[in-house]
């Protein structure tokens, strides 16, 4: 269940983040709410998770996937432009919350 609130917190992480830029500095209402509720939502959920996985685990797979999330989100709906470098450093970025959450022992219980 500890996996599920991670993932519920970092998709709703995303959303926040996503919504920033259509915030435009917190002068759209709108826009506003949901930046406040998708933090709201993933710092609750986040909290729920880290009764089960330690800290460093939880946060490093919280960042990573992350900024997977924002990167594929900057690309596909802010048409963002990811060059080669940028691209592999995402792709080491998930390689590495890979090899945590596969292979590490840190975050067994």
């Amino acid at each position: 269940m500890a996996y599920l609130y991670l993932a519920i917190a970092i998709v709703a992480e995303v959303i926040g983040t996503s919504a920033l830029k259509a915030a435009e500095g917190f002068t759209r209402p709108l826009p506003t709410v949901v930046v406040a509720v998708g933090y709201g939502a993933a710092f609750y959920f986040l909290s729920l998770a880290l009764k089960v996985i330690p800290v460093g685990i939880a946060y490093a797979i919280w960042s990573g996937v992350g900024v997977a999330l924002i990167t594929l989100i900057g690309w596909l709906v802010f048409k963002q432009r990811l060059d080669a470098p940028a691209m592999l450093g995402v792709a080491l970025i998930v390689a590495g919350v890979a090899v945590i959450h596969l292979f590490s022992s840190a975050g067994a219980r």
